[in-house]
């Protein structure tokens, strides 16, 4: 059984939490982000930090998604594109008339030469 020792964790002479001889906080400004879903994330910034350098836009530590401070319009999430195969690639860059001629041409040259 352990002893009775009920200052074990604590440092000596620490006092009770929120005592006022440990050192003067730096005066802070909370700044409210929302995003989509409408969650609430307050960051703190130091009072004398100038609006202008206060992000607009933050990621929400809790779903990740992009949170601004005006709460009425939060910035939308962008739709990520999936991941595109070369095939993908080629169609958008022809067209099925071009890409049928082409086809057409490279099999008449191997026809004809045996070569691609």
């Amino acid at each position: 059984m352990a002893g009775g020792n009920a200052i074990r964790g604590t440092r000596v002479g620490s006092g009770p939490m929120g005592e006022h001889d440990h050192g003067n906080h730096a005066e802070r400004v909370a700044v409210s982000y929302w995003d989509a879903d409408g969650n609430e994330t307050v960051k703190y910034y130091a009072a004398d930090v100038p609006d202008d350098q206060i992000p607009e836009l933050i990621d929400s530590p809790t779903t990740g998604m992009p949170a601004g401070r005006n709460k009425n319009k939060p910035p939308q999430v962008i739709k990520n594109e999936p991941y595109k195969t070369h095939l993908a690639y080629v169609k958008e860059r022809r067209t099925e008339e071009e890409a049928n001629t082409i086809l057409s041409d490279a099999l008449e040259r191997l026809r004809t030469t045996g070569k691609p």
